[in-house]
């Protein structure tokens, strides 16, 4: 699929040291696309050992993150990134569906 979402090398980076933490190598990232959020739609991220057997895996560096065919549709072709800035880090997703968000970055609308 061509306009599957992109687990940036960062996000791969962190995930990866998460898991590690965690004494879990092969955590996955699991991206998810709820209703709710200040601007209709929010992005919910998880960690989970197994993937569900219609979910989209994207690979990168060796770090995998799942996406379920409900939410793909909100998410084909964004980017997840894991962005560190001054008081704050966090997996960023940037959308090309998103026709608007909200100031905490992790709701849009389409």
């Amino acid at each position: 699929m061509d306009t599957a979402p992109r687990l940036m090398p960062a996000a791969a980076a962190r995930v990866a040291v998460i898991a590690a933490r965690q004494g879990k190598p092969g955590l996955k990232l699991r991206l998810a696309v709820d209703g709710g959020g200040c601007a209709g739609f929010q992005y919910k991220f998880g960690l989970e050992s197994d993937a569900a057997p219609d979910d989209l895996a994207v690979e990168t560096d060796g770090v995998t993150m799942l996406v379920d065919p409900d939410s793909l549709p909100f998410v084909a072709g964004a980017e997840v990134d894991y962005v560190e800035k001054i008081g704050a880090a966090a997996f960023e997703v940037r959308n090309p569906n998103a026709a608007s968000g909200c100031g905490c970055g992790s709701s849009f609308s389409v």
